[in-house]
């Protein structure tokens, strides 16, 4: 993580605000990892949140469990096979008719009424639009506290969660604590912890849990379903070669220049904060805190000055190759190879390089 963190509170030291646990939560335990789900399709990052949470179970010294809440059926006997596949060590299942697509009433109800009997030490949920809505109410309805768009995830001496994320505009990096308040609960960006490696028959525990749910008792009405035909427009998060750009390019007809290098490689393209501010380029495009988070194998950053809000997003890549004119860019501190020079003439070159590269007559390929 960045050397610009700062020490999580702002009065006292921390060893000042150790406080013994309140005898209400030494019954909290074990990490919780709620199982994303959306018309049989689990979410990628709730297999990330696994990995995570399995370092923190291990730490502590408790079980890690997966929540997944569906209709009745095969969907939800397939994602806890693939919760205890990533690290789960039991499966917590709640299945009801009205819980067949996902409304932040019944799931809200079904999930804290979950909370309540089991008593998790720690909750995690994806910063997904789902994910983000669920975690609110629920960490409202239970009046604990919730760490929104975490970068990094601990567990400290005295154990309580240490959550770590952008703050002031994302120019600092901050860790919060929930020191009084259990479950403690954060959510996390897809792409911003890694993918931990399936475990082809690994088995665990299933613990069902009912709920009250009944469809006249919920509000919100699912009358039919749209689907979005630009939600596949662009796959920056899953990218393994990503191409982007920022203001050294200076002009938004300049940008082509990084839309040609990501077509010779194969890859995706985007671009830093300002241009979508600017408009020059689609607001899905957008790499950083407040877009997307990436971890590609190869990430070339051009005329991108590469501040905290633009690093928390990328840092995450194999390889970071920054093209800037000027050498103190922030960029250029965690860039594994920075180029000194303007983009503007050296993506066209780099471009032709790689074309006779990549020629029909070459066997060469990126990938690998």
């Amino acid at each position: 993580m960045s050397d610009q963190k700062p020490a999580p509170q702002t009065a006292g030291s921390r060893a000042s605000m150790k406080k013994e646990l309140p005898e209400k939560f030494r019954d909290h335990k074990h990490v919780w990892v709620f199982m994303e789900m959306e018309r049989g399709i689990v979410h990628p990052v709730s297999f990330e949140l696994l990995g995570e949470g399995r370092k923190l179970a291990d730490k502590l010294g408790v079980e890690l469990a997966g929540v997944v809440m569906g209709a009745p059926g095969e969907d939800v006997k397939r994602a806890a096979k693939e919760a205890f596949a990533y690290g789960a060590d039991l499966c917590y299942i709640v299945e009801n008719p009205v819980l067949a697509d996902y409304r932040n009433e019944p799931f809200s109800r079904g999930l804290t009424q979950l909370v309540n009997a089991h008593k998790p030490e720690i909750l995690l949920l994806g910063a997904t639009t789902l994910g983000r809505d669920l975690a609110g109410s629920v960490a409202t309805t239970l009046l604990t506290g919730l760490t929104a768009d975490c970068t990094e995830l601990n567990v400290d001496d005295d154990k309580s969660l240490a959550a770590t994320r952008p703050t002031f505009g994302g120019s600092l990096l901050c860790t919060i604590y929930t020191l009084n308040y259990r479950p403690q609960m954060a959510t996390v960006r897809p792409r911003v912890m890694a993918m931990p490696p399936r475990q082809e028959g690994r088995e665990g525990r299933i613990a069902p849990f009912s709920v009250d749910l009944q469809e006249s008792d919920i509000i919100t009405k699912i009358l039919s379903f749209i689907p979005d035909r630009d939600s596949n427009k662009s796959n920056l998060a899953f990218a393994d070669v990503v191409v982007a750009g920022g203001m050294g390019l200076q002009s938004p007809e300049n940008f082509q220049l990084v839309k040609n290098l990501a077509a010779v490689l194969g890859a995706e393209f985007g671009a830093s904060r300002p241009l979508i501010q600017k408009g020059w380029v689609t607001s899905d495009r957008q790499i950083g805190q407040t877009g997307k988070t990436i971890r590609p194998k190869l990430y070339i950053a051009a005329g991108i000055s590469g501040a905290i809000q633009h690093r928390v997003g990328v840092e995450g890549a194999d390889l970071i190759v920054a093209i800037n004119t000027d050498k103190n860019a922030p960029i250029m501190d965690f860039a594994h190879l920075g180029i000194v020079t303007d983009a503007i003439r050296f993506l066209p070159a780099l471009t032709e390089a790689f074309r006779k590269k990549f020629s029909p007559h070459s066997n060469d390929r990126l990938a690998g």
